[in-house]
């Protein structure tokens, strides 16, 4: 039977593992009974669930971290496996050689805290919290740990006032587009930053584009994979996967660009000079962080061009469901969460045509 006893000033839980072989676990200096009975009522509830293993079995965090990353690697994009890889090399240090079982929650909120006092950014600590969260939701499944200590850790919380943590999203006004594509270098990249800027696509998926995916006499621009760390992927999503409608002066240039476009091995839109896909780090480097210093902008991601491309649909009215397709959200929420701050407060128009339409009908 399974029981608490008391050994020279201290508590051992006395029980039978699941072979039937007696165990005996002395629990640390200064424990009360009470704290020793409900150990060993975890412990027979786990023997229960056949879920106990012994002390000496339970793996570091290090150890359980590999096993998710091989687990993991068999059913993701290699990009964002080395994203959750990168986490378990720089972002868990303190936590790798301890057993897993013994990280608390007072632990990860001393984590959480420490990190923040560090200055990292808001959006990777939550990204970084993500993989943590899955590490110790595989050892609660694999029944090193009894539960998930993050589940009831406070979470990490933006400093300052709403209107101050909306992202980092910066937009271009219809005057800085002006000037910024006047000051791009070479019929390649103002091609690229044009359809970066009128169509809203991302930059692995301009990166990716072939002449293919153009479709000339529909006037869009079909979106069909990405060009990520080196390597072409099929589009993340379903929805990703999508035809984004290009207007005349866009496709004009498109095909001004297509008569003087290099020939390449992948039939690229926007291949380098050896034919392959153009180095992110180069083109953002050489040409487009210059043309913004040029036209005098100050220095924003290659990312908020698609931002920009939102605001512009927005800012004409256009309707969510519409914008949510040409971005390739899974959903019009997703949109809203992200671009709801853009949208205009009020709309006397509306208030207007509403009504016209029933006073005068």
């Amino acid at each position: 039977m399974a029981k608490v006893s008391k050994r020279r000033g201290g508590y051992v839980l006395d029980f039978y593992n699941h072979e039937g072989k007696r165990v005996w676990k002395t629990m640390p200096k200064g424990t009360t009974k009470k704290t020793a009975q409900e150990e060993l009522s975890k412990i027979l509830e786990r023997l229960k669930l056949g879920k106990y293993i012994h002390s000496k079995k339970i793996p570091t965090f290090k150890e359980v971290a590999a096993e998710w990353l091989l687990h993991r690697k068999l059913n993701l994009r290699a990009s964002t496996w080395s994203v959750y890889e990168g986490h378990t090399r720089n972002h868990f240090n303190e936590f790798l050689h301890i057993k897993i079982n013994q990280i608390t929650t007072t632990m990860i909120e001393e984590y959480i805290n420490l990190r923040q006092e560090e200055g990292m950014n808001i959006s990777t600590l939550r990204k970084v919290l993500v993989s943590l969260g899955q590490i110790l939701s595989l050892a609660t499944k694999r029944g090193y740990c009894v539960q998930n200590p993050l589940t009831e850790a406070d979470r990490p919380r933006d400093q300052g006032t709403e209107e101050d943590n909306i992202d980092i999203m910066q937009i271009l006004t219809p005057k800085q587009i002006f000037a910024f594509l006047n000051k791009v270098k070479g019929q390649k990249y103002k091609a690229l930053f044009n359809l970066a800027i009128f169509s809203g696509a991302r930059q692995g998926e301009l990166l990716g584009l072939k002449w293919s995916d153009i479709l000339w006499q529909e006037s869009q621009v079909y979106i069909k994979r990405t060009f990520n760390n080196g390597a072409f992927f099929a589009t993340k999503t379903k929805s990703s996967k999508r035809k984004i409608d290009i207007g005349p002066s866009t496709l004009r240039i498109l095909k001004e660009w297509k008569l003087a476009c290099p020939a390449s091995e992948y039939g690229l839109v926007f291949p380098n000079e050896s034919g392959n896909p153009l180095n992110h780090n180069n083109m953002v480097n050489r040409y487009f962080r210059p043309a913004l210093k040029a036209a005098k902008i100050d220095i924003l991601r290659f990312h908020d061009l698609r931002h920009t491309y939102t605001s512009l649909l927005l800012e004409q009215g256009e309707n969510i469901k519409y914008i949510q397709t040409q971005l390739g959200h899974s959903n019009p929420t997703v949109t809203l969460n992200v671009y709801a701050h853009l949208m205009k407060p009020t709309n006397q128009a509306a208030a207007i045509r509403l009504e016209k339409a029933i006073l005068n009908g």
